[in-house]
């Protein structure tokens, strides 16, 4: 296997994991913002489910990136 086939691989998954990220977390806001003007009484509630929601995507997101990047050490060792 090519080494620049490997590092190519790395940075286009690295690419689009961190575009589904951006766009999760969008969806997320726009979903919760939408609900809090329709229902203002029910905004805390809400808002606190919006941060665990980012926050687990966040983190799968970072766990994404470490496997991206042990490909590339890993590859890079053979």
């Amino acid at each position: 296997m090519s080494l620049e086939w490997a590092y190519f691989g790395a940075a286009l998954g690295s690419a689009f994991i961190v575009i589904g990220g951006a766009v999760g977390i969008a969806i997320i806001g726009n979903s919760a913002l939408t609900n809090m003007a329709r229902q203002p009484s029910s905004s805390n509630n809400l808002r606190i489910a919006m941060i665990i929601l980012a926050a687990l995507i966040e983190g799968i997101t970072l766990f994404a990136l470490v496997v991206c990047l042990l490909i590339v050490i890993f590859v890079n060792n053979k």
